[in-house]
């Protein structure tokens, strides 16, 4: 294997001068570099990040952990960050919790061990075990998602937006609306977007009915299982049903087209994610827009500052906006 003493060896220069070039840091002659230039891309030399982080103390990794790896919010994210960090001649590493919360703490631990220079969380609860491991792993850290305290935190505004999709329904006519949401073990989906919900409903007086409110998993097969539950145990049947996510909404579409439920006319249905899925359902589905991209972005921008000493720690709420589909 070709060492960075091979190259000083062959180019005739020094280590240090070698390491000037790679490092595009400190002065070299334009002849020297062209010539060291050239012999590395001859011997496919590729300098050790192991080597260069002893000496830096920067491993140039950002480690990102991710609820679950293959959903579209995650993609748009990780797309963001990465344009953001790439630009910064960083990169990232990605870990896939696969929804076990418990795997957070061990990934934060397990890229504290493989020195990388900060941390991104999607994260998906809030305890004080995973409080703890973010103050232990002394990191800087960023929690998309949640409101983490002591943690630079990039939040949905959950509670606004629930809300303000049950108005939207509301201003429609609909007195009766259902709800499908996730267990509120999630302060973020589970807690503000029901809260937003009730509260709207409290506000205009309608009705709060216990067997219309069920609890899905996020998956399009939760949202079919929650719409036939609301269906099969209720004689007064509800003329909307707002879903926390688009894929449970579009699973309860599933199932009222099965039943012969003509959508939006016999029932509303409006989700959020703004999903490629949720534009070529028929009907497109009315949903949320949370600019997931634009966050991967943000969340990359503050991580390097903090990396670079450039930023405190804050709490920011991303933007949103409603999609009026034809769902309702």
């Amino acid at each position: 294997m070709t060492t960075i003493n091979d190259i000083a060896k062959m180019a005739n220069v020094s280590r240090t001068t070698v390491s000037r070039v790679l490092n595009n840091n400190g002065y070299v002659s334009e002849e020297v570099r062209k010539r060291i230039v050239k012999i590395v891309e001859e011997t496919g030399y590729i300098p050790s990040l192991s080597a260069k982080s002893l000496r830096t103390k920067k491993s140039g990794v950002i480690g990102v952990i991710l609820p679950r790896i293959n959903t579209e919010t995650a993609s748009r994210v990780v797309s963001g960050i990465n344009e953001v960090v790439a630009k910064e001649n960083f990169q990232i590493l990605l870990t896939d919790t696969e929804l076990d919360r418990s795997k957070e703490i061990e990934y934060i631990k397990l890229l504290q061990s493989r020195h990388v220079d900060g941390i991104i969380l999607l994260a998906t609860n809030i305890n004080n075990k995973l409080i703890s491991t973010i103050k232990d792993a002394n990191l800087p850290f960023i929690s998309l998602g949640q409101d983490l305290p002591d943690v630079t935190s990039i939040v949905y505004d959950d509670y606004h937006a629930a809300a303000d999709l049950t108005n939207m329904l509301v201003n429609h006519g609909h007195k009766k609306i259902a709800f499908i949401g996730v267990k509120e073990d999630d302060p973020s989906v589970g807690q503000l977007r029901k809260k937003g919900y009730l509260d709207t409903l409290s506000k205009y007086e309608l009705p709060i009915v216990e067997s219309w409110i069920q609890t899905g998993d996020f998956s399009i097969e939760s949202g079919y299982e929650s719409m036939k539950n609301i269906i099969k145990d209720n004689r007064q049947l509800p003329t909307a049903v707002f879903a926390v996510t688009d894929s449970m909404a579009i699973g309860a579409m599933e199932y009222l087209r099965e039943q012969g439920f003509k959508i939006p006319n016999d029932m509303a249905v409006a989700g959020i994610g703004a999903s490629t899925l949720s534009k070529h359902v028929t009907p497109s589905l009315t949903t949320v827009d949370y600019f997931n991209k634009e966050a991967g972005e943000k969340t990359a921008r503050l991580l390097i500052d903090q990396i670079k000493k450039k930023k405190e720690k804050e709490k920011y709420i991303q933007n949103y906006r409603l999609i009026k589909g034809d769902s309702v």
